[in-house]
């Protein structure tokens, strides 16, 4: 979907006449009965409409055609209030009331794009909302970047592995004038990608790192690690079935990566921009990385590896070194902000559910500054801890590191702390442990790929670097 076509199926421009959307909880529909024509209070009567959550009333006029929409909401949940009617109500322009004392341009951005996440549901799409121009192409960027999300990770990895993944990094650079490079295959090792090259060359394609470089050379760097894993059947320490049946979607951390990095270009941010994804299919194979075996890191250190089942934070770390190598002795040359993303533990799920993102940082102010962004977007996070003596639990007898803890305990932190040793002290660092999927369809939000942290980092990044 391009933010160029706003989502013309679900947006109306004034001065097109709308039906009413009339929104309310249960506690506000005394206050809001009164608003009405003696007609629609006893229709609201006779149906024993009682303004729960998600559900819908068709009130008639006085011809018998439909004269408003009465909508129960949750007023907690702006972001969903409007997500389940596009593709319930019939065809027409509908245009939320407001009441005298109720405007909020804040509230009313979220309404919209809830409606405009619904109306990317397959199936009949005929009920527009009116909004302004600018309001129709400021939401159309956002919910296409959700649904740019959502599409690369329902996309099964026979059809997305790391050839594919690298092409939507190289057609993003080509869509804004962005510099891109690729190393492939055996070419990664002296690139200084060994890690990335061990964990994929077992895979059905070769493992490749996509690079894309855009804006002011001058302007603070941003840096954006995304996680490329197309598939995931644990290596050599295979998954169960029921683990690895859904692994198409250890690239989420990738598809996030590459949806932020199209709406900072698509927003013109004053940021020099560089996004690495490493891409590859963590195989079973004569290739396949071993327990045991010890590489070295584009940053010199040697990994001992545990268990092949981390094998994310490997492509990570060589990513993270390759983007930081130049600052890391030169404050001057260091990024401004570092983001990476990543299906990366199980961990962080058992701890915090499918819904709530980890959020893991070297640095006070970007952490709290994230999290307030993330409040104001009904795009939620959670911040855990870099718990420094845990590192003990990655200590090797043989290596300067293993890639994963023998026990089961603390894995979302244990993982954050081996990526941490991959980005200098004087660097801000922001990692989110997500999940990147919807157990369950709900309006505006169906079952698969999900986008979670993406509205809360770029209304960040929007706000540190605005366009002048």
């Amino acid at each position: 979907m391009s933010a160029s076509e706003p989502l013309a199926y679900a947006f109306a421009l004034p001065p097109a006449p709308a039906t009413p959307l009339h929104l309310s909880s249960s506690t506000q529909l005394p206050a809001l009965l009164g608003s009405l024509a003696p007609l629609q209070r006893q229709w609201i009567a006779s149906t024993g409409f009682d303004a729960q959550p998600g559900r819908v009333l068709l009130l008639p006029g006085a011809n018998g055609a439909l004269a408003g929409v009465l909508v129960g909401i949750d007023p907690n949940e702006p972001l969903w209030q409007l997500a389940g009617l596009p593709p319930l109500l019939p065809a027409g322009v509908y245009a939320v009331a407001t009441h005298e004392g109720e405007a909020d341009a804040e509230r009313d951005a979220f309404r919209q794009l809830g409606w405009a996440l619904g109306a990317l549901a397959p199936g009949r799409q005929a009920a527009q909302l009116r909004v302004s121009k600018d309001e129709a192409q400021a939401i159309a960027r956002l919910a296409a970047a959700i649904a740019q999300v959502r599409s690369l990770v329902n996309l099964p990895a026979n059809q997305l592995g790391p050839q594919a993944l690298a092409a939507a990094v190289q057609t993003l650079a080509t869509d804004h004038g962005a510099k891109y490079s690729e190393w492939v295959g055996e070419a990664l090792p002296a690139a200084g990608f060994a890690l990335v090259h061990a964990v994929g060359r077992s895979g059905a394609e070769a493992p490749r790192v996509a690079k894309l470089e855009w804006g002011d050379p001058a302007a603070p760097r941003i840096v954006l690690v995304g996680k490329g894993v197309c598939f995931d059947t644990g290596g050599l320490d295979l998954k169960p079935p029921a683990g690895m049946r859904w692994m198409k979607k250890d690239m989420g951390g990738a598809a996030h990566a590459i949806a932020l990095a199209g709406l900072i270009m698509q927003a013109g941010l004053r940021v020099h921009l560089t996004l690495l994804v490493p891409a590859v299919e963590n195989g079973v194979g004569p290739l396949a990385l071993r327990p045991g075996d010890i590489l070295r890191a584009g940053n010199g250190r040697l990994i001992e590896i545990e268990n092949t089942d981390a094998e994310g934070r490997l492509v990570l770390a060589d990513a993270l070194h390759h983007a930081l190598q130049h600052g890391a002795e030169d404050p001057a040359r260091a990024p401004a902000l570092v983001i990476d993303l990543a299906t990366l533990t199980g961990a962080a799920r058992v701890a915090l559910g499918p819904e709530l993102p980890a959020l893991f940082s070297n640095h006070e102010g970007w952490a709290a500054d994230l999290l307030a962004h993330a409040r104001r977007a009904h795009d939620p996070l959670w911040r855990m801890p870099l718990w420094a003596p845990y590192r003990r639990l990655l200590q090797s007898d043989s290596a300067d590191t293993m890639n994963a803890a023998n026990t089961p305990l603390a894995g979302a932190i244990t993982a954050a702390l081996f990526l941490e040793d991959f980005v200098p002290a004087h660097v801000s660092w922001l990692h989110l442990d997500l999940y990147a999927w919807n157990q369950e369809g709900r309006p505006g939000r169906p079952k698969g790929g999900e986008a979670q942290g993406l509205r809360a980092l770029f209304s960040l990044l929007s706000e540190r670097f605005a366009p002048r």
